[in-house]
């Protein structure tokens, strides 16, 4: 399946449980199963230039970040399209992230915020994953029109770090 790439790759994450790679070009996301080499699903979000992606521990859900200021929530289970489509930030989306234990998930972005949310995914598949904007964290510089370039969070802990393009990286902790 990797014989021709269709369109530029911007993002690619591995699936936490499963052996699926999930793929981002430009405007679509592919996941491929790869034991069986073929093409599992193929996602179609809203935005048109997709930056990053990030896929939850549980594997059932995934969230994607957009250059045109789009955060995109998918539950693979429910459709190809988005569950739930955010539009906080004020310019393009550089990084999204899950936490690895905690109900927790953020977004990176030019304006120089870093955006937090909850996002509690239910074990009951008739439940639809419910999602709360908790805190909008400031501390980087735009510098050169950017702003936030990534973000990562602590293996157990509630602290994320952020990486800005003024040269800096900030610890987040409460």
């Amino acid at each position: 399946p990797f014989a021709k790439s269709k369109g530029r790759v911007e993002a690619v994450a591995f699936h936490p449980k499963k052996p699926w790679l999930c793929v981002a070009t430009q405007r679509h996301v592919r996941i491929y199963d790869l034991a069986s080499q073929e093409l599992h699903k193929k996602l179609n979000p809203s935005a048109k230039w997709i930056s990053s992606l990030s896929v939850h521990p549980g594997g059932d859900n995934l969230l994607l970040g957009s250059y045109d200021k789009r955060l995109c929530w998918f539950d693979l289970d429910l459709s190809a399209s988005p569950y739930k489509t955010l539009r906080s930030h004020s310019l393009a989306i550089r990084s999204v992230a899950f936490h690895p234990r905690l109900p927790l998930f953020a977004s990176a972005s030019d304006d120089a915020s870093v955006h937090v949310y909850h996002g509690r995914v239910y074990s009951d598949l008739m439940s639809n994953a419910l999602i709360v904007p908790l805190k909008i964290l400031k501390g980087h510089e735009i510098t050169s029109h950017l702003g936030v370039m990534d973000i990562a969070w602590h293996p157990t802990q509630p602290w994320l770090f952020s990486a800005g393009a003024d040269g800096s990286i900030l610890l987040y902790t409460g």
